[in-house]
Order: C-alpha cells, then sequence, then structure tokens
C-alpha cells in the first residue's frame, strides 16, 4: 500500500463533548464496541505521527464492529503529544512511539494502571529523494556532497532521538550536526525529503514504505540506539475507560493485527 497523509500543524479540535488538542488532523467516524446500544461515545487518541496511515486504516475496520464509536486522532510527536497529555488535553488513549513519554506520564499518575500495553516495533532507515545518487551510505553524510540531513527533533522526536544516538554510535554527530535540519516529527521529516529540500533524512521504515518519493538508502544497525517500541495505554483522566479498553483490545486482534503488518510494523514483545 502507498498510502500517505500530511499533517499541516497545531490544532484544537472540540466536539460532542469531548475535545483534542494535535499536530496534525483529527479524523472521524470510528466505533466503539462497549456502550448501550443506540448510545454514541467519542474517543481522542493521540498518537505517534508515523503510525497515522495504520490507524486510519484501523479505523475503518474498527468502523465495521462498533458503529457507535467515534474516534478522534491526534497525530504528532510523541513528546509533544506527552506534554499536552501532562497539561491538561482532555484524551483517552496514549499511544507513543517511545517508552520513553510512557514511562514520564506513568511516573506522573497520568496513565491508568494496568492498561498499559507495548503494542507495536519499527526500524531506523537512512532515506534520500528517489533516484539521487549523492547519499550511498551513513558514512557520506559526513563528507562535502551532503549539505542538509533531516531528523526529528531529538528532545521531543522518538524518532529524532533513535537518529542521534544512531549516528552517535557511528562517529558521525559530530560531522554531520551542523548540517542538521530538525523536524517536529517524522513525518515532516519525510517531507523534507521528499521534497528534495534535502539530501538525506532519518525515519522509520514504514514512514519510507509508505512514500514512492524516496528510496531507503541504510538501515541504521540495530545496536546502534534502543528498541523502536510503541506503547499505548489509557489516559488516567479519561471518562470513557471501557470504551478506551475495548479499543485497545481491538489493536491486538487478528484483524488489526494484519493492518500493522501491511503497514510495515511488527507486533511487539509481551514484555517488551
Amino acid at each position: 500500500m502507498k498510502r500517505r497523509h500530511f499533517t499541516t500543524g497545531l490544532t484544537w479540535a472540540l466536539g460532542a463533548g469531548v475535545g483534542a488538542i494535535g499536530c496534525g488532523q483529527l479524523t472521524t467516524d470510528a466505533p466503539k464496541a462497549d456502550a448501550p446500544p443506540g448510545d454514541r461515545v467519542a474517543l481522542t487518541l493521540s498518537a505517534a505521527a508515523s503510525v497515522q496511515d495504520a490507524m486510519r486504516a484501523i479505523q475503518v475496520a474498527y468502523q465495521a464492529v462498533a458503529p457507535q464509536v467515534t474516534i478522534r486522532y491526534n497525530f504528532g510527536a510523541s513528546g509533544s503529544l506527552a506534554q499536552q497529555i501532562h497539561q491538561g488535553a482532555p484524551v483517552d488513549i496514549f499511544l507513543s512511539a517511545s517508552p520513553q513519554w510512557m514511562d514520564d506520564l506513568e511516573a506522573k499518575g497520568q496513565i491508568r494502571p494496568g492498561s498499559r500495553i507495548a503494542l507495536l516495533q519499527n526500524t531506523l532507515v537512512l532515506i534520500g529523494p528517489r533516484d539521487q545518487t549523492t547519499v550511498t551510505d551513513f558514512k557520506d553524510l559526513a563528507t562535502g556532497q551532503v549539505n542538509k540531513v533531516a531528523m526529528g527533533e531529538p528532545e521531543s522526536v522518538p524518532a529524532g532521538r533513535y537518529a542521534k544516538d544512531a549516528l552517535t554510535h557511528l562517529g558521525l554527530f559530530e560531522a554531520v550536526q551542523p548540517k542538521l535540519v530538525f523536524g517536529k516529527d517524522v513525518r515532516q521529516v519525510l517531507s523534507y525529503v521528499e521534497t528534495g529540500n534535502v539530501d538525506a533524512g532519518l525515519v522509520y521504515a514504514t514512514d519510507a514504505l509508505g512514500s514512492r518519493q524516496v528510496e531507503v538508502i541504510a538501515t541504521a544497525p540495530a545496536n546502534t540506539h534502543g528498541p523502536i517500541r510503541y506503547p499505548v495505554a489509557i489516559v488516567q483522566a479519561s471518562q470513557q475507560v471501557a470504551a478506551a479498553q475495548a479499543f485497545i483490545d481491538f489493536l491486538v486482534s487478528e484483524p488489526a493485527i494484519a493492518i500493522f503488518q501491511d503497514y510495515g510494523f511488527t507486533m511487539a514483545e509481551p514484555s517488551s
């Protein structure tokens, strides 16, 4: 599949008594299985930008089994989403691209105990515009033939932190640092590469898979950065706990697993 949807900016959306803040577009019309017949339930899910295509496909699948549930997605950098939740944003479910931000909210008592599960895994890759010949490997980033390299902001974007760790491990970060262009989330990094505004970028393998305008140059060795895992959990302040739990249960069902795998994700080990 080659589905791509890019976000445009930070927005607030309010509706049906449930609001969400977001770094991207909020979509509706996804179902819920625990509400009484005739009652409608609205869930707000804040999720890492890298899962947006897969989650929109899952939204359609969930609609078939829970037509009375509306899902409002809020996509963005996991660190920014966690900060929004910490500040009181009305969110029911958090899906992070890094355990770090889930750990942080959990330590602050803002994640419902027992609701957290390890959901997905991903891979970090180096990409360039399709048919370019400037970059052939990570080591080329430090040469004079490369002027700009895009990656997520390490302080808020998990893909950026993994990228910094990988470049540091490979002994390239100091040489590459003056060339870095930072994106607010991994999808903005992908866009920079697609438009040719940079010579190369570091994104997740799933993001590269969804674009016909870039090509994967190399995969970062697994030992150069921490495991890329996506936990999901119910936010403590949620007023729709049963509905939120039903949706998380759906995320580990066979139909959802097939969708995640179709978009290039692997499922996380239960203990990860």
